[in-house]
């Protein structure tokens, strides 16, 4: 964990502040909405377009920080003969826009979500992210859902993807689900969330993976000024992440076999030769030798 804490007085805040609207002046980044962006969130929040497929059934939950409103993800653990099944929902904004109107025009102009310290600018009206087309608890939504079925080991075997209704049933924070499983109080999907998540960690490190548990730093508001705060992750934001990449993967391998869509991808790791390597090209068989005995 860092140990150099900054913080900045109240006296200084003002400049600050004004340094920040600067920069979104200058960079032309837009705070406020055009009327006609508020006014068709204000109708599809009203009128979504609800999936036929019913999935309220499933118990689900989200996950997240405790004073999120925007709750974009949630998930429902349970076992399966020989494994486990993951069902994993994912806010379905896309049934609030209209392709080509002013909600979608103006979001492909914003890209996305941007975060400063005195606020963020987000990519679509808190009416549906933090409203109409968040999985909140107790409310219709429709969602992306995804079925990943996993062998013993935490292997993917299935995946399957379709647009549903659901309805979230809790929402829980990193924090309270850590100290329920620490505490030994978890109930079944808990418990399963940490199984599963120690046998994703277990396959990305067969892969040759890699997470890091870096603490988050974050900029926060205090005393009439800001101060920079750390917070080392828990095994809980761990495993949660570990449902979530298992889902991107399962799309991954879906886009590549239709041939469709965009994928980030980074270039294979090269070999890093001992020093003293003359090999031509070196490489990390060399022992360290002056010269490489197995080039000469």
């Amino acid at each position: 964990m860092p140990r150099r804490h900054l913080s900045v007085r109240a006296a200084q805040t003002a400049r600050i502040n004004t340094e920040l609207a600067d920069l979104r002046s200058r960079l032309e980044i837009r705070t406020d909405w055009p009327p006609e962006v508020l006014a068709e969130a204000d109708r599809a929040a009203s009128l979504p377009r609800l999936p036929e497929s019913d999935a309220t059934d499933l118990d689900l939950f989200t996950l997240d920080p405790p004073d999120s409103r925007d709750l974009d993800q949630a998930m429902h653990l349970s076992r399966r003969p020989g494994g486990y099944r993951v069902h994993y929902a994912i806010a379905d904004v896309a049934a609030y826009v209209s392709p080509g109107g002013a909600i979608d025009t103006e979001a492909g102009r914003r890209v996305q979500t941007l975060y400063f310290p005195d606020g963020n600018v987000p990519l679509h009206p808190a009416r549906l992210s933090e409203g109409a087309a968040s999985l909140l608890p107790g409310e219709l939504r429709p969602a992306l859902l995804w079925q990943l079925d996993l062998d013993a080991d935490g292997g993917l075997v299935l995946a399957d993807l379709r647009r549903a209704r659901v309805r979230s049933r809790r929402r829980l924070d990193y924090a309270t689900v850590q100290d329920r499983i620490d505490a030994g109080a978890a109930d079944g999907q808990l418990t399963l969330l940490a199984e599963i998540g120690r046998l994703r960690e277990a396959q990305e490190q067969a892969r040759g993976g890699v997470s890091l548990p870096i603490p988050e730093q974050e900029v926060v508001a205090a005393n009439g000024g800001y101060r920079l705060a750390y917070r080392a992750p828990r095994p809980a934001d761990g495993w949660n992440a570990q449902i979530s990449l298992l889902t991107g993967m399962a799309a991954a391998e879906l886009m590549l076999d239709a041939g469709i869509g965009l994928l980030r991808t980074l270039p294979a790791a090269r070999s890093r030769p001992t020093r003293g390597c003359a090999g031509s090209p070196p490489h990390s068989a060399c022992p360290g030798r002056t010269a490489c005995p197995t080039r000469s």
